[in-house]
């Protein structure tokens, strides 16, 4: 560490592994874990399977799943819902990283809860975000992900 003006610096060294973003979702990309490492032995299907269950049981509207298998080095899915307010998007986010704690043992990073207005649940192979309706609608993470052509109503049929 170099001592700049009496504070201590560190050297400008580029992590080689998180040295660059998913320009779409702005998060780090770099090496993900082969299925057979996934953590506590767990598929991303099995993951997914429980994010749906949860955010469903929580009434959570409009629930989207987009298929991100080949098309990102991010995640396998990501799983796109709202909730009716501030109080219920911190409800269904807080629920859901307590449910994937307690049944997969899987700690999540979460981004967003302390407004309430769009919470970003990092679950590993399944990324989860969480709006209210206003803000899902500005940012219409849908129409950057699904294939060209298809609307939403091909999302939410594919989790059925």
């Amino acid at each position: 560490m170099a001592r700049r003006g009496g504070r201590v610096g560190r050297a400008s060294l580029e992590d080689p592994v998180l040295s660059h973003s998913d320009p779409a979702t702005g998060l780090p990309v770099g090496p993900r874990l082969k299925p057979a490492e996934a953590p506590q032995g767990h598929t991303s299907e099995q993951v997914l399977a429980l994010v749906l269950k949860s955010v469903d049981d929580d009434k959570a509207e409009d629930i989207v799943q987009i298929d991100l298998r080949g098309r990102s080095d991010v995640a396998d899915y990501m799983v796109i819902c709202s909730g009716r307010s501030s109080r219920q998007v911190g409800s269904i986010s807080e629920k859901l990283a307590d449910r994937l704690k307690q049944e997969m043992r899987i700690s999540v990073r979460m981004e967003g809860k302390e407004t309430g207005d769009w919470v970003l649940i990092d679950a590993g192979d399944v990324i989860v975000h969480v709006f209210r309706p206003e803000v899902r609608e500005f940012y219409q993470l849908e129409k950057m992900w699904l294939p060209m052509g298809a609307g939403t109503g091909a999302a939410r049929a594919a989790k059925a």
